[in-house]
């Protein structure tokens, strides 16, 4: 079927963030004694709002993370998006072809309205999207899994849910796509399929989305 409306998460499909993002994370969290590998921040961290890192670590040590430590992340992060942030290989192409057959598209991310925007600039994708396309957990005060971010992004672009396809690379976004009566395109650059159960489709390579869009190539 054809859609209506294409919603992007961000980091890991739009920008190639997070490699950057979850070894600063887990190199942080070290740092501040609860140990944690990059392959651990990616299982349990990747698509989430930076509330879920202080709700784990409460839950899991029964400390609370400091009270500048969203500061601090965010800090360390954009240093290293400035430095290093590339856009996901293919993206601006699928982009380029929705616009020339007028098939709207949105972006809606767990990460911040600031996160969001640094990453877009640095990675030169910030003119393909207008500010009425953006949209960020922090609208609706919860973070995927749950399905309010993507429903309000459907509601703001004036799009029944059934006529959406959301494009994922994480568990969490994955089951909020599903939670929302969404399809969901998975795509599998960082996390195998297998731990993406339910997905509409699933693709490995930007190159095969148009396909999967029914877009004219």
């Amino acid at each position: 079927m054809g859609y209506d409306l294409v919603i992007f998460d961000n980091d890991g499909v739009l920008v190639d963030s997070e490699p950057l993002a979850n070894s600063i994370l887990a190199e942080y969290l070290t740092e501040l004694g609860h140990a944690t590998s990059y392959e651990e921040s990616l299982r349990d961290y990747m698509g989430a709002a930076v509330h879920r890192v202080h709700d784990l670590v409460l839950e899991r040590t029964g400390k609370r993370l400091p009270d500048d430590f969203d500061e601090v992340l965010h800090g360390r992060t954009f240093a290293a998006f400035e430095r290093e942030l590339k856009p996901v290989p293919g993206v601006e192409e699928v982009l380029g072809l929705l616009t020339a057959h007028g098939v709207g598209y949105c972006l809606a991310s767990s990460g911040t309205h600031e996160r969001i925007r640094v990453g877009l600039r640095v990675a030169g994708l910030d003119g393909w999207f207008e500010e009425e396309w953006i949209f960020s957990a922090q609208d609706v005060g919860q973070g995927k899994p749950a399905p309010d971010l993507y429903l309000h992004a459907a509601r703001q672009m004036g799009v029944e849910p059934s006529r959406c396809v959301v494009v994922e690379d994480s568990p969490l976004g994955l089951e909020a796509a599903r939670a929302a009566g969404m399809d969901v395109f998975a795509f599998t650059s960082m996390v195998p399929a297998d731990r993406l159960p339910g997905a509409t489709a699933y693709f490995g390579d930007m190159k095969q989305l148009p396909g999967l869009l029914q877009l004219p190539v």
